[in-house]
């Protein structure tokens, strides 16, 4: 019966041909394996109206993706976006280990041109009780898909980012490359949730990736984090959520939203990533739902093992998401051009300390790396100027500020209500008062970096952000 299915696909594809006027595509493998496949999908308010493919390589990639055609022509795409790898394995009656990558290619080609289709076309019926699940492939948000499946929500539907793919980077590593949207999607199947896979690439390299490089070459810290959930990630979902007829989004934030409609600090402060949502709009804020705001870590891997998720004990990530496992210089390096570019190394008198390879690589409050010797107390980065190529050092005491210029401010509240700081993502808030573009600080702030979030804080309440100047 398998190689009757088998046979029947490969002999007779279903929609083989050109891409349809108003389609979008999704592709799958290459030169690494020999396999590619190209789906296309058109849709049309809640449905899948037309769908076709091209494939070559084994004639497994033709079955599989002709079998991932039949699966979702003309279905709901809801139930289209449930359609993955063991889907397309039964309809060919189950393939051997060595044929199996081919139903994976079709997933993974169909899962993108429907996640591309879907975003630009559908319009689904609103409907109160669903909420759209952003997933990362982690465990955090794996946990709260799992939240929202147990509380019943009408049909919830999950959705996982592709923001950046670099084959010198570590896969494994990264919340946003091609493998985590694999994983994320195997899991958002495991627990019956339909997925969708939105690839914006572009506009995270032109919004979160390109400022990020300027930044370095113009002598500052920027955070992308903030920019990127403020500006490109977080709005993208909303976006979707508004088409797919669903009234919030849950994310894995450790987070909350507050009587008053503003975000709040996490009830655990080791966990708390308020600072990198300060930048998202009152009006985005109120349609999040953070399910894991009230938790503690230990509690959210607890919970994943009691429910036998997979990635219930996976590791933290730790870099920028685009750098997974690649050094900051190097990336500099490969994708901005800035080189090393020796200069020197001077304090605050303008006397030649010591020497360094570019300035770009330093930020305030730096010490490692100065290698600056013969001196009787430690220096670090007062300073930089990537015009003069310079790096400024002084001592720890003199890093010390008690006003902080700012630049970009945005407040969802009046001015008057800023009593507190938080300067870096995992620092302690301090307080303080907003006068115009200036913080005066109760308490002196080390080392405050330009470039840097200044989120601007009421209580624990987030009512504004800034840039540090």
């Amino acid at each position: 019966m398998a190689d009757e299915r088998f046979e029947d696909h490969l002999r007779h594809p279903r929609g083989q041909g050109d891409v349809p006027a108003g389609a979008h595509c999704g592709v799958a493998g290459g030169a690494a394996c020999g396999d590619l496949v190209r789906i296309a999908i058109r849709v049309e308010e809640d449905r899948v109206s037309e769908a076709t493919f091209a494939a070559s390589g084994c004639g497994a990639a033709i079955a599989a993706a002709s079998a991932a055609i039949e699966l979702i022509s003309g279905a709901p795409v809801l139930w289209a976006a449930k359609v993955g790898t063991r889907d397309v394995d039964a309809a060919l009656g189950g393939l051997s280990a060595g044929k199996i990558h081919a139903a994976e290619l079709a997933a993974d080609a169909l899962a993108r041109a429907l996640g591309g289709a879907v975003a630009a076309s559908a319009r689904l019926e609103d409907s109160p009780g669903r909420v759209l699940i952003a997933m990362s492939g982690g465990v955090d948000s794996a946990v709260v898909a799992e939240l929202c499946a147990r509380r019943g929500d009408e049909e919830p539907v999950a959705v996982t980012l592709e923001l950046w793919r670099d084959e010198r980077n570590d896969a494994e590593g990264s919340c946003c490359s091609a493998s985590a949207v694999q994983r994320a999607r195997s899991l958002a199947h495991g627990l019956g949730l339909a997925h969708l896979t939105l690839d914006l690439r572009e506009s995270f390299r032109a919004g979160v990736v390109e400022p990020w490089i300027a930044g370095h070459a113009a002598g500052k810290t920027p955070n992308p984090c903030v920019r990127c959930n403020g500006a490109v990630r977080l709005d993208a979902m909303l976006d979707l959520a508004s088409r797919l007829g669903a009234s919030q989004l849950a994310t894995g934030h450790y987070a909350r939203v507050g009587a008053d409609g503003l975000l709040r600090a996490a009830a655990d402060p080791a966990k708390d990533q308020s600072y990198m949502l300060a930048a998202l709009a009152p009006e985005s804020v109120a349609r999040m739902l953070f399910p894991l705001g009230e938790m503690t870590k230990p509690e959210v891997r607890q919970l994943a093992a009691d429910a036998g998720l997979s990635v219930a004990q996976t590791p933290d990530s730790q870099d920028l998401c685009f750098l997974a496992g690649t050094a900051g210089d190097a990336f500099l390096a490969r994708h901005g051009g800035i080189t090393d570019r020796p200069g020197p190394i001077i304090d605050l008198e303008g006397v030649t300390v010591g020497s360094h390879n570019g300035a770009h690589g330093f930020t305030v409050g730096q010490r490692r790396g100065l290698e600056i010797g013969g001196v009787s107390e430690p220096l670090y980065v007062a300073a930089t100027d990537a015009e003069a190529n310079t790096v400024t050092v002084a001592t720890r005491d003199q890093l010390h500020r008690s006003e902080v210029e700012l630049t970009d401010v945005k407040l969802y509240r009046p001015a008057e209500s800023v009593d507190r700081a938080r300067l870096r993502s995992h620092a302690p808030a301090l307080e303080c008062r907003l006068l115009g573009v200036v913080l005066e600080l109760k308490k002196s702030a080390w080392a405050p970096a330009p470039g840097q979030t200044a989120v601007l804080l009421s209580g624990d309440r987030v009512v504004g952000c800034a840039t540090i100047a």
